[in-house]
């Protein structure tokens, strides 16, 4: 690593950048540094626009992943070079706006059904039963079940804030049955370190495992059994504000994507056609 490349990471840490963005920030800077063979400090605007010109026309990058050098490599420049930065010059790629893949409730219901594992059964019900992410349900503590209040707390999600989820009543039989079994001490899913959590690939092999058992062929991930709670509290005539607090969205906007997902048949809505 070069200095500048340490002043970089410094600077992150300082920010409060979490380890996955520094980690992935520092690749995308050498990977660019590596492409010119040069000193950052040698390498101007229009080398820079090249470089993301290249990133989509020969190594055929996402729109996602050239957005991630560019906000990389836009970050060193103005915050440890002290240079400005021209948008206008320097554009963002259009990303398109895909909607995620959703599970019926009823499948959903079989997924969770093929997972005999009582251990298994208890993380994705818990993923699905209070929309987590993958990596908060990771690191959920026995304590963070506060079954008094039929709540579960996520410290530090995404943005590094606190939120309160809902906790089921089918949910809180499962990990009470769960607990009892496997007397859990700290992390409520421990990894192969009894002393540690669960690992996110961990969970997407179980989820894996139960989508291919349950005969599942849509493109679904750990992550869509959250899009898929949103969108059934949705369906189900939850407001929209009270979802986004749950899923933890700093901005309504980003929830407003279930709007898209909600079946049309319970919305009542007929074809011009069917009126002819």
């Amino acid at each position: 690593m070069t200095d500048l490349e340490n002043q970089m990471k410094i600077n992150m840490e300082l920010r409060g950048y979490s380890p996955k963005t520094i980690k992935h920030y520092l690749l995308c800077v050498s990977n660019f540094a590596k492409h010119y063979n040069k000193s950052l400090e040698q390498i101007g605007e229009s080398e820079i626009q090249n470089y993301l010109h290249y990133c989509i026309t020969e190594k055929h990058l996402g729109e996602g992943t050239v957005n991630y050098y560019h906000s990389a490599i836009k970050f060193f420049y103005t915050k440890i070079l002290d240079r400005g930065w021209k948008q206008e010059k320097i554009p963002r790629a259009k990303e398109g706006r895909k909607l995620p893949v959703i599970l019926s409730q009823s499948e959903v219901k079989a997924i969770l059904e093929a997972t005999s594992n009582p251990k298994h059964n208890a993380i994705l019900s818990t993923i699905y039963g209070a929309g987590l992410r993958i990596s908060e349900a990771a690191r959920l503590k026995v304590t963070d079940i506060d079954s008094k209040n039929m709540q579960i707390i996520v410290r530090q999600g995404k943005g590094k804030k606190d939120r309160y989820s809902i906790l089921s009543k089918n949910n809180l039989n499962l990990l009470r049955e769960y607990w009892k079994r496997y007397k859990p001490a700290t992390y409520l899913f421990s990894g192969k370190n009894p002393t540690g959590h669960i690992t996110v690939r961990a969970i997407q092999k179980i989820f894996d495992e139960a989508k291919n058992t349950a005969g599942i062929k849509k493109d679904a991930t750990v992550h869509t059994l959250r899009h898929s709670f949103a969108t059934h509290l949705l369906e189900a005539g939850t407001d929209i504000c009270y979802i986004q607090r749950l899923l933890g969205h700093t901005s309504l906007q980003t929830t407003t994507i279930y709007l898209h997902l909600r079946r049309v048949d319970l919305l009542n809505i007929k074809s011009p056609l069917d009126t002819l």
